[in-house]
């Protein structure tokens, strides 16, 4: 039995080995990620989350359980996902600047063996401190916010001195609630955890 989380995302495959689970794969899911009627937050990314997991359900022999995620920044009602280019990521973060938005992360379960799916969102709401054009252009002119929903990263870049505030799981944030996830895994498949 193996964990395979179907992600390219460095801050993922980092955050799944902290769960202590001995056989884990990391296999990339190159899936279509836009979206049509979706009116819900967390209908996007338990849509999202959903056709990464099912993309390598058929492609997988072993008897596996396939991770699929996807997160995304909320501001009011209106989703901020990864910024299409420099300009707009210094858009989002005058957005952001001074004020509370929510992450959510949908996250997806699928057995391979038996095709039984599971899925659950974690929101956190962060805030940020009122930012400066300087510092936000700086911070993008560094490249490190243009892969991250809302043009920001928490953790490992500059983007952290940002969050005044936190309310919620702080690795929601970085792109996995691991003590949700932890907890529906050891449920859904709690053979993962047995020592290899």
């Amino acid at each position: 039995m193996r964990l395979i989380l179907a992600s390219q995302s460095p801050r993922r495959a980092h955050l799944i080995r902290l769960l202590g689970i001995k056989n884990v794969s990391i296999i990339p899911s190159d899936v279509d990620e836009s979206l049509e009627n979706l009116l819900t937050a967390e209908g996007t990314v338990i849509e999202l989350a959903l056709r990464k997991a099912r993309a390598l359900r058929d492609k997988v022999v072993s008897h596996s359980i396939i991770l699929g995620a996807d997160t995304i920044v909320v501001l009011d009602d209106m989703i901020l996902g990864k910024p299409a280019d420099p300009d707009e990521a210094v858009s989002m973060l005058h957005q952001l600047s001074g004020r509370t938005h929510t992450v959510y992360t949908g996250v997806a379960l699928v057995d391979t063996s038996t095709n039984e799916e599971r899925h659950f969102v974690e929101h956190t709401d962060v805030t940020f401190r009122a930012l400066g054009s300087e510092e936000i252009e700086s911070y993008v002119a560094t490249g490190a916010p243009l892969d991250k929903a809302g043009a920001y990263g928490i953790q490992e870049d500059f983007g952290a001195v940002f969050v005044s505030r936190i309310d919620g799981d702080y690795y929601n944030v970085v792109g996995l609630p691991l003590c949700s996830l932890y907890q529906h895994l050891k449920q859904f498949s709690p053979e993962l955890f047995l020592e290899a």
